[in-house]
């Protein structure tokens, strides 16, 4: 049972949980007070012991259906269907009972003998095995996974070549034993639809294995499909599948990090170090030093345009800044339309859903009035300028699109001199930049970068781009 949890462990990692060798042997550990005889009560212990968030628990669910019940629920649905060929259930047993006395006492492999009794058991042991030894094989470097050649594998694993020998051997030293042509033909007609019934397994076997990628390769069609759709012209349902994306975004944002604050709180290995001081033992490192320097984290202050013109864009963004909250040591975030409110307090006491609801009601800014980003920059100057220091990096999400007010530039201007740095995401196409009442040709002279971000895609990469630089110095 150990080497099922642990390979189970692997294929959550592989598909994006976050399971720490600790939590397996927490899970192994509890099996033995709860034992494994209860499906469900593996299922809870698995689930309690290995997912640490409510939304990766429908894809464990999955996964645990995929790889603890799908093969057995294989080899049950092709039983079921070479049995229900047979006349009835008593002409079944009288069969298998007329089997037995012909085996009894025969030199015939574990696997054979177990397909002709219908000893699903010991076949799903033995399927299961083998699928284990031939794992890797339906896989070629530069493509996908190939079920037909893994199933050909698996075939060779089990010796099916071998099966069918066995069992023409076994007919014809019954033969020469005095066996009736009855028994002889009822043994021949079984053995043939027992091993289409295996081939049958092995085939679906093949797809088990094949779906074991697909929760993952589902998820990034998805994203490839909806990856190149601008926020603006998104569906309904395509608008829940992109909250869903977006979420998942987030999740990946705090496996990368969570790994490189584990790194900054134990620090880096200093080699230097380490190598000087255990020259007296030969060089093995007995006493091991670390770079314990203290790494500052980043600060983040966010101002987003909710005005009418960008509101499904707001939504995707201001949920991405919701994530953020967890990967900076203080985010600030800030909403405005014509005037500017702050909405940091919404996010840190409400869930998702809820904080975006009520950050885009009106309750914090009229967001039905008409864009004026010079005003509500000066007012971020006059009352929130404070909050920006050297550690902290300043993102835009807006169109500029000023309707011809005033854009006081020179409020950037300002907080580029104090921040880390300043971003500006804009959600209209960079060919637009800069005609009409778009004023960012003026503002981007005074930002570190500017990026048009008007589908995931986009938002990915720059997400990619300001882990990288802002996050980089916690390694």
């Amino acid at each position: 049972m150990e080497a099922r949890i642990v390979e189970f462990s692997g294929l959550l990692r592989h598909h994006g949980l976050r399971v720490s060798t600790a939590e397996m042997l927490d899970a192994i550990a509890a099996l033995v007070h709860t034992g494994v005889e209860e499906r469900t009560v593996v299922r809870d212990v698995l689930r309690a012991t290995c997912v640490k968030r409510t939304t990766d628990i429908p894809l464990f669910d999955e996964l645990f259906e995929l790889y603890f019940s799908a093969l057995g629920n294989a080899l049950h649905e092709v039983a079921d269907k070479g049995e229900a060929g047979a006349a009835s259930a008593a002409d079944l047993q009288n069969l298998l009972e007329r089997v037995t006395k012909m085996l009894a006492g025969r030199e015939i492999s574990e696997i054979a003998r177990a397909l002709l009794m219908a000893d699903e058991g010991t076949l799903e042991r033995r399927l299961r095995e083998a699928m284990e030894r031939t794992t890797g094989e339906g896989r070629a470097e530069g493509r996908g996974f190939a079920e037909g050649r893994f199933a050909h594998a698996l075939g060779d694993q089990l010796d099916l070549a071998g099966i069918r020998s066995e069992i023409d051997a076994l007919a014809d030293a019954l033969a020469a034993d005095g066996a009736s042509p009855d028994d002889l033909e009822a043994l021949r007609e079984w053995a043939a639809q027992r091993l289409a019934d295996l081939a049958e397994t092995i085939k679906r076997a093949a797809r088990i294995e094949g779906g074991r990628e697909k929760p993952r390769a589902r998820d990034e069609a998805q994203l490839g499909e909806l990856g190149e759709k601008s926020f603006y012209y998104l569906s309904e349902d395509e608008m829940r599948r992109m909250n869903d994306a977006v979420k998942r975004l987030a999740e990946r944002l705090h496996s990368v990090v969570a790994v490189r604050r584990h790194t900054t709180r134990r620090g880096r290995l200093d080699l230097h170090r380490t190598l000087r001081h255990n020259a007296r033992y030969g060089g093995v490192p007995f006493d091991v030093h670390f770079d314990r320097r203290r790494r500052h984290r980043p600060r983040i202050v966010v101002l987003c345009d909710v005005s009418d013109s960008v509101r499904n864009v707001s939504r995707f963004m201001l949920q991405f800044v919701y994530s953020l909250q967890d990967l900076y040591s203080r985010v600030r975030s800030f909403i405005f339309v014509s005037e500017v409110g702050e909405v940091t307090r919404l996010f840190e006491e409400h869930e998702a859903g809820e904080a975006l609801d009520l950050a885009l009601r009106g309750n914090v800014v009229n967001v039905f009035a008409h864009s004026d980003f010079g005003r509500a920059f000066k007012s971020f100057h006059r009352d929130h300028l404070g909050s920006i220091d050297r550690r902290t990096t300043v993102i835009l999400l807006g169109d500029a699109r000023n309707n011809y007010n005033l854009p006081h530039e020179w409020v950037l201007a300002d907080v580029r001199i104090r921040a880390k740095q300043v971003i500006w995401l804009n959600p209209e196409s960079r060919a637009t930049w800069g005609f009409g009442d778009s004023e960012m040709d003026r503002y981007a002279p005074h930002c570190d970068a500017v990026a048009e971000c008007r589908n995931l895609n986009q938002l990915y990469r720059v997400v990619d781009r300001l882990l990288t630089r802002d996050l980089g110095g916690l390694h």
